[in-house]
């Protein structure tokens, strides 16, 4: 009685997670470059949870594991000059208030007061050689595939966009930001191409996120179920025991 309480039990925290996942996920299906996260759970078998000590022999350790998926979303042309969508593998870095370097896929960018690009935090974007400046009114703003920034025909920098070797590694950092591990540093690149004039949209397929919250809900409503029978059953149990005493 007690090891199906236990069971029901466990079985529903990873319900609660998910639907937390799902919720975060559909609140920003509308932010540019926002990269989904998903939830892996797995039962362990008796010898992978050798490394895990249980308490009795009962019970069934869990994996419970937020992961990111970097899955490409769908390009929107918005003819913005200053909107940058990233074809292909790669990060722009935006720079933190505190220095510190932040990847992301959401190019949707604009001029501080200053002249520096920066999204919408005010973070701003990176080049090999420090923060881009435009001059305001300079001219006009032509960013290649690449990542030369041209401003009436003079080129002044070039966007940095990177990678890493672990992307598992990498820790959200706001809506669509991810901070580095620490100790560990970008690699350039190599296969990308850098849309002038678009945005990135997120990876949510909002339909398939609302189906899995209905499934993910129906579970744990199943396992709530289970564990209140066993409850009921358990104090009846219990209130006949104290009856014949």
């Amino acid at each position: 009685m007690i090891k199906g309480l236990y069971r029901s039990g466990s079985a529903m925290l990873p319900r609660i997670k998910q639907q937390e996942t799902i919720a975060n996920n559909l609140a920003n299906a509308s932010t540019a470059g926002f990269k989904k996260d998903m939830v892996f759970t797995q039962e362990l078998t008796r010898a992978q949870a050798k490394n895990k000590p249980r308490q009795t022999d009962w019970e069934t350790p869990m994996i419970d594991q937020v992961y990111t998926q970097y899955s490409q979303g769908d390009l929107d042309q918005t003819g913005n000059p200053l909107d940058l969508a990233l074809e292909g593998n790669g990060f722009f870095v935006v720079e933190a208030e505190d220095g510190t370097p932040v990847l992301t896929r959401a190019g949707n960018f604009q001029v501080d007061r200053n002249g520096f690009v920066v999204n919408p935090e005010g973070q701003r974007l990176l080049s090999e050689g420090g923060p881009i400046n435009i001059a305001e009114g300079a001219g006009e703003v032509s960013i290649s595939e690449n990542g030369q920034v041209e401003v009436a025909g003079d080129v002044i920098a070039n966007v940095r966009v990177v990678t890493v070797e672990d992307p598992t590694q990498l820790k959200k950092a706001g809506n669509s930001g991810f901070a580095l591990p620490e100790g560990s540093d970008p690699i350039p690149a190599i296969s990308f191409a850098i849309r002038q004039g678009y945005l990135e949209h997120s990876n949510v397929e909002t339909i398939k996120e609302m189906v899995e919250m209905i499934i993910s809900f129906r579970n744990y409503e199943a396992s709530a179920n289970a564990l209140k029978v066993q409850d009921d059953s358990l104090d009846k149990l219990l209130t006949n025991v104290a009856r014949i005493r």
